[in-house]
C-alpha cells in the first residue's frame, strides 16, 4: 500500500499490513488512535507524563503483537492496554504507599519512652537497607524520595528511560517494603518486652 492509501485505509487494513512489518500502517494506527488513548489513560490518571508513558506502551505492545498474532478489535485492545497500564501503574503507587505508610507507622510509635531510641535505630536499619540497593536503585530511590524528583526528571539526569526508572524503582520498593515489614515486626516484638 502507498502512504496515501494507507491513512485512507480502515483499521482491519491496517492491521492486516501491520501483521506483516509494515512500520508506515502502524504509523497510520498510531496516528490515528494516540490521543484518543493517552485521553483515556490522563482522565484516569490526571497525570501528563504517565498518560503519555501509558500510551506509548500500548503502541509499542500493539507493534509488537500486531506482527506475531491477529487483533480481532482494535479498539477493544487498544482500551483495554490502557486501562491495564493504568491498573499497574496503581498497583506500583500502592506499593509505595505501602512503603511510606510502613515508615510513618513506625514514626507514630515513638511516642512510647523508648520509642525515641527504637525510632532512630529503625532509621538506620532503613538507611543501611537503601545503602545496600544495588547502585542504579539506590540512585533512583534517593532522587525520588530526598529530592523529590520524578520519573522523567530522574530519567533525563541519568540518560535512561523514564520506565527504566520505574522499573527500577519498583524493585527498590518492593525489597525495601519486604525488608521493611520484617524489621517492623523485630521492633514491635522487641518493644513489647
Amino acid at each position: 500500500m502507498h502512504q496515501d492509501s494507507l491513512y485512507n485505509a480502515n483499521d482491519t487494513e491496517l492491521l492486516l499490513q501491520l501483521s506483516k512489518g509494515s512500520r508506515p500502517a502502524f504509523d497510520a494506527l498510531y496516528n490515528r488512535h494516540w490521543k484518543q488513548i493517552y485521553n483515556a489513560a490522563y482522565k484516569r490518571l490526571n497525570d501528563e507524563q504517565q498518560a503519555q508513558d501509558i500510551a506509548q506502551d500500548v503502541f509499542v505492545q500493539l507493534w509488537t503483537r500486531g506482527t506475531t498474532s491477529p487483533i480481532e478489535n482494535l479498539a477493544a485492545y487498544l482500551h483495554t492496554s490502557a486501562r491495564n497500564g493504568v491498573f499497574k501503574y496503581f498497583e506500583k503507587q500502592g506499593k509505595q504507599s505501602a512503603l511510606l505508610n510502613t515508615i510513618e507507622n513506625i514514626s507514630d510509635e515513638h511516642d512510647r519512652a523508648d520509642a525515641g531510641m527504637l525510632h532512630q535505630e529503625f532509621l538506620n536499619a532503613f538507611n543501611e537497607l537503601v545503602d545496600a540497593l544495588p547502585t542504579q536503585q539506590r540512585i533512583i530511590f534517593k532522587m525520588r524520595f530526598e529530592q523529590d524528583l520524578n520519573s522523567q526528571q530522574i530519567a533525563e539526569q541519568l540518560g535512561i528511560s523514564p520506565k527504566t526508572v520505574r522499573n527500577q524503582l519498583g524493585k527498590a520498593l518492593a525489597t525495601l517494603r519486604t525488608s521493611l515489614l520484617v524489621l517492623h515486626l523485630l521492633f514491635a516484638m522487641y518493644s513489647a518486652w
